[in-house]
């Protein structure tokens, strides 16, 4: 009666419905990630992040490197370039410095955000 729609990464053909990556505080990755299923981060990356779904920064997580995803909610620190083809909602607690190209901007009052940003329509990301 209620069938819940499969999330299915593009090319891949994998059901990924309620499947979700974390890296928990105090957990430090140097290297880069690559991911097909959605990822939450609440430790520190030195290194690229790239997630073919949802990206969510915790509040007190870190990245050092630039990061390539569908969609993003950021509340932690990034320094890096950022790429999301899809929306990219800006928290209060939010700290980034470096360059960023989106589909959709949210920003909260608060953010502190030093960054050049490109708005384009998904279309052009893809």
């Amino acid at each position: 009666m209620f069938d819940k729609s499969k999330k299915k990464v593009k090319g891949t053909g994998l059901d990924l419905l309620g499947q979700t990556n974390r890296i928990v505080e105090g957990t430090t990755i140097k290297g880069d990630i690559e991911a097909i299923a959605d990822i939450r981060i609440d430790g520190v990356i030195e290194g690229n992040v790239v997630v073919k779904g949802r990206l969510v920064l915790g509040p007190i997580a870190r990245i050092v490197g630039n990061i390539s995803c569908e969609n993003s909610e950021i509340e932690g620190e990034i320094i890096g370039n950022i790429l999301v083809n899809d929306l990219l909602t800006v928290k209060s607690a939010a700290r980034i410095k470096g360059d960023i190209k989106v589909g959709r901007l949210a920003v909260e009052p608060g953010a502190k955000i030093d960054v050049k940003c490109q708005m384009v329509g998904q279309e052009q990301l893809a």
